[in-house]
């Protein structure tokens, strides 16, 4: 959730945070209303109580018709105080409301619009020209049938359309590619993390998904439970509702999981392969740490999928993703593509957002800071929220730019160098004999 006292203080700033996302700029005119009104509905329940109680001193010390009289006058001012604790906490409720609906507030140069309005940073690598090779580039499927490694038709006999299998030196390199992406995070002082795939509604909820109106998320209705289509998560909720000591350095995860996504708005695009599917694997990164340093781990997390990227050896592109296409939580995201050959374009092999403190502030995740100078001695100091970050080391999608990129001419693929080591030294991934 955003901080309402800093929205109230600043009301120009969130709106333009939210003409630049094409969202309602009239939020902030009715959180500034609502928060008025909260406001004004305690007074009047307080300034009640309190002559509630000062009434109940005169009743006690009265006597006779008096007292009857006075007895009389409490009843109304009961009524009076319930009726205005009533009306305060419907204030309270609509401003939570309110609060809930309300996306991130961008960071400053975060281009406005929606999908393709993004900013290009940079592009890395050279693209493959297959005509100069003499040959025309087959797609990932087509490759992966030939090599053992993709089996869409038995996956979409036994769960339906977007299921596959992955087989033979199909599952050997997409664990390859988790482990090598989870060697960089224990490299870099990530605690590796097995999470849960079904999480309660509060950690969906707090993590920034709308699980009322959200097409592509998956609910088992029986256990009021939703699959992830991220370990970002669980690994959000983790800390939910403590108060972390997080000192000098940030708290750092990787989370591997599986996940799961409806893709309820992808009808007809991307049905070829293993670009869109229902469910795949992930290896997530995820950082506590303090809001003065979040823009600093920001840098760091988009320069680890970088060094992910340039080891398995793909031309790729990093863009700042436009406000309208940042999702709730996010008040920056950095999306790192890849180039697949047949499709003539890049594809989203990576993004790294910073949530800044709008996730903790939703599940109540605090750091305690350093008590002030002079306080007494082992006195603690108070607390205040955490910024949260998450990026993508490695998901299944990246089969499809190594298969595309690093073909050869009779559809075998040329392992990249630093991959080989995960696959037994493995160099190249032959076609099968017929």
């Amino acid at each position: 959730m955003i901080d309402v006292k800093h929205l109230i203080e600043n009301p120009d700033l969130y709106v333009a945070s939210q003409r630049a996302r094409g969202a309602d700029e009239s939020l902030v005119e009715q959180i500034v209303s609502a928060d008025a009104e909260r406001r004004s509905s305690i007074t009047a329940f307080e300034e009640l109580r309190a002559e509630q109680k000062a009434f109940g001193k005169r009743v006690a010390a009265a006597k006779g018709e008096e007292k009857q009289q006075l007895l009389a006058e409490v009843k109304e001012l009961s009524a009076n105080v319930k009726a205005a604790e009533s009306a305060s906490d419907e204030a309270k409720s609509r401003l939570d409301g309110l609060q809930r609906r309300f996306p991130n507030l961008i960071e400053d140069g975060v281009p406005a619009g929606g999908e393709d309005d993004f900013s290009t940073i940079k592009t890395v690598g050279t693209i493959r020209d297959f005509s100069a090779d003499g040959f025309t580039a087959r797609d990932h499927l087509e490759i992966g049938e030939l090599i053992g490694a993709i089996d869409m038709e038995r996956g979409a006999k036994v769960s339906g359309s977007r299921f596959y299998f992955l087989k033979g030196v199909g599952a050997r390199l997409e664990l390859a590619l988790m482990q090598m992406g989870l060697d960089l995070a224990l490299k870099n002082g990530f605690i590796p993390m097995m999470t849960p795939t079904l999480v309660r509604p509060e950690t969906m909820q707090g993590t920034g998904f709308d699980v009322e109106h959200d097409d592509e998320i998956y609910k088992l209705e029986r256990d009021d439970l939703y699959l992830v289509g991220t370990s970002e998560v669980a690994l959000a909720g983790y800390h939910a509702d403590e108060i972390l000591e997080l000192g000098e350095e940030p708290i750092r995860y990787a989370g591997w999981s599986t996940c799961y996504r409806r893709e309820a708005g992808s009808a007809g695009k991307d049905t070829r392969g293993i670009i869109r599917v229902h469910q795949f694997n992930k290896l997530e990164m995820f950082i506590y740490t303090s809001p003065e340093k979040a823009a600093e781990e920001h840098a760091r997390l988009l320069d680890w999928e970088e060094q992910m990227l340039a080891m398995v050896e793909l031309p790729y592109r990093v863009i700042d993703t436009a406000a309208g296409d940042l999702g709730m939580s996010a008040a920056r995201k950095f999306d790192c593509e890849a180039w697949v050959p047949t499709q003539e374009t890049y594809r989203e092999l990576t993004s790294t957002s910073n949530c800044t403190t709008f996730q903790a502030r939703r599940l109540n995740i605090r750091e305690r800071v350093a008590a002030e100078e002079g306080s007494k001695s082992g006195s603690k100091g108070g607390t205040r929220m955490v910024a949260t970050l998450n990026g993508t080391l490695a998901t299944t999608r990246w089969l499809v730019a190594i298969l595309e990129n690093h073909q050869n001419p009779d559809g075998s693929v040329n392992v990249p160098a630093a991959l080989r080591p995960y696959l037994g030294g493995l160099e190249v991934l032959p076609v099968l004999s017929k």
